[in-house]
């Protein structure tokens, strides 16, 4: 072998390994062309794909390792959609004529005709004793029987635009051509387990070869085969370069003086979501920097002898790589609770004066919400559903307690967050919250709300972040963007279980004085963000970078 064969073939292994090592689920693999371009339905036979084509009427066999097309036969369809193989026979859906056909591709005889039961069919999938077909109109999945086309089961669809179906053995995938997303979904409710990004900005057909899912894409007219589990716990995605200046202000109206003033500011720090670049800086410098039981780190600020119509500001200033965090969590891949590690469950699962976890309020929406589940996903995911179909959002004064806010049914970020903690201590399963500054729509913007959210410990992937206020929606896709999903528009800044001796049940900042005499105070704390186009790198992020080890 000579040396520029092996020098070319080693560039080649480096790159397949480089692709294997850097794969997420959604990548491709493999792409070809379609036999025709209006690609719709597909589905897998054990050796062979199949895809029917809206144009021709024909339903094509396809080698899917090289593409090439290796049979046709007509489609009894006048306008073909889905496509789906039961073991011995292809289905066929006509959404002309409302009609699904099974046929013998051996013989091309249709052998059975059922009615279709939703008005805009577009996906079939054979999950092994069923049809489940989507409705396009109604945006909802049906499960039916193949012998009359009866509705069993009707989940909702993920989005808006539901198109291909194909079932894994246990879950659906859905594609949805609006939103261009690729979904798993629970066939028992309608959750969504994780999603990607479709290859192409109309994904239609979905099969599954037992390893891998393909997608037919009907603008691009192309086949794909997709990663789905490769072990990735998460991707980076979207990256954004910002800096933000926190500022916190107190001033003293009077009459009177106030003695002391502790200011703290809660300093962030590089997380999956976040990379800072260069230090964290403050102005004036702060008296120390401590950290409390949660181990945050705080700037600390101690001021004395502040008089009438006098003001404290003081100022931290970040600049940071922001991403989207896409989590890749499959729920068979979950450990058990008691391989959560001894310390992680001795620090968030103790009870805390907002959580009142022996409330009757909170052990019985648990044993409402869990019953009998012992997989750690799948708990945190009840009790997300509880705690939605339980509360109503809004953003009024005061954080109660996770009993009382229970109880009334509708709170703030913050007090859904301690509901949620309470519910998931008490069940067992570790979680803590965390508390950011938000980027408010333009990258150049203001934020005095902030957001705070929990994250869940899940053993075998570690932290997940779970938005139980943010994922308040009927939609299953924005309910999945709130578990396992974080965008791009957060700078992380506290990380706590609970009460702490420095930030209180605060996040992001907090101030205690004292005073003589009559003092009318005021506090005012926001975020300041500016783009930093020229601070950032050059990156892989745009394609999506891939997160190695567990989930911090």
């Amino acid at each position: 072998m000579s040396r520029c064969t092996l020098i070319g073939l080693t560039s080649l292994l480096v790159l397949l390994l480089s692709q294997m090592a850097f794969a997420t689920p959604g990548d491709t693999l493999q792409t070809f062309s379609a036999p025709y371009n209006c690609p719709q339905g597909l589905t897998f036979d054990g050796s062979s794909l199949w895809n029917v084509d809206r144009m021709t009427d024909m339903i094509y066999k396809i080698d899917p390792k090289t593409g090439a097309v290796i049979d046709s036969i007509p489609s009894p369809a006048y306008v073909p959609r889905g496509l789906t193989w039961d073991g011995g026979r292809l289905w066929c859906v006509d959404a002309e004529e409302q009609l699904i056909y099974a046929i013998n591709p051996a013989t091309r005889i249709v052998e059975k005709t059922i009615d279709c039961p939703v008005t805009n069919p577009s996906g079939l999938a054979w999950d092994g004793k069923y049809l489940w077909i989507g409705d396009d109109g109604a945006n909802d999945l049906h499960q039916i029987s193949s012998e009359d086309g009866t509705t069993i089961v009707t989940i909702p669809a993920p989005s808006g635009a539901p198109t291909g179906l194909a079932y894994d053995g246990e879950y659906l995938w859905v594609a949805d051509r609006m939103a261009d997303m690729i979904y798993m979904v629970a066939p028992d409710n309608g959750d969504v387990i994780l999603c990607f990004k479709s290859h192409g900005p109309h994904p239609w057909g979905l099969a599954w070869d037992g390893k891998h899912l393909w997608n037919a894409d009907y603008q691009t007219d192309l086949i794909s085969k997709l990663v789905i589990s490769d072990g990735t716990p998460f991707a980076r995605l979207e990256e954004k370069t910002l800096r933000v200046e926190f500022i916190h202000q107190v001033r003293n109206y009077g009459p009177d003086t106030v003695k002391t003033l502790d200011v703290y500011l809660a300093i962030p720090h590089d997380l999956n979501n976040q990379e800072l670049i260069g230090e964290v800086t403050f102005s004036p410098e702060p008296t120390e920097i401590i950290a409390d039981q949660w181990n945050q780190k705080v700037a600390h600020y101690h001021v004395e002898n502040i008089g009438p119509m006098l003001f404290n500001t003081v100022s931290m200033h970040a600049s940071a790589r922001l991403y989207q965090n896409r989590y890749f969590v499959f729920p068979n891949k979950v450990g058990l609770l008691d391989d959560i590690p001894e310390e992680i469950r001795s620090t968030y699962l103790v009870d805390d004066a907002k959580f009142s976890m022996e409330s009757e309020i909170i052990q019985s929406a648990v044993r409402a919400a869990v019953g009998d589940e012992t997989n750690p996903y799948w708990m945190g995911r009840k009790i997300f559903n509880y705690v939605i179909e339980h509360m109503e959002y809004e953003l009024a004064g005061g954080w109660n307690i996770a009993p009382t806010v229970l109880d009334r049914g509708n709170g703030s970020c913050s007090e859904y967050s301690f509901v949620y903690i309470a519910m998931c201590r008490a069940a067992g399963l570790p979680a803590r919250y965390v508390g950011s500054i938000v980027v408010r729509g333009d990258d150049a913007s203001y934020d005095n709300v902030f957001h705070r959210w929990v994250e869940i410990y899940l053993p075998n992937y570690g932290w997940l972040p779970v938005d139980p206020s943010g994922g308040d929606s009927a939609l299953p896709s924005s309910r999945a963007n709130a578990f396992g999903f974080l965008n791009n528009r957060y700078l992380i800044t506290t990380i706590g279980g609970g009460g702490s001796e420095f930030l209180g049940w605060g996040y992001n900042a907090n101030e205690e004085w004292t005073s003589q005499g009559r003092c009318k105070i005021v506090v005012e704390y926001y975020g300041e963000w500016t783009p930093a186009n020229g601070m950032s790198e050059e990156t892989d992020s745009d394609k999506g970078a891939v997160g190695s080890g567990k989930c911090e």
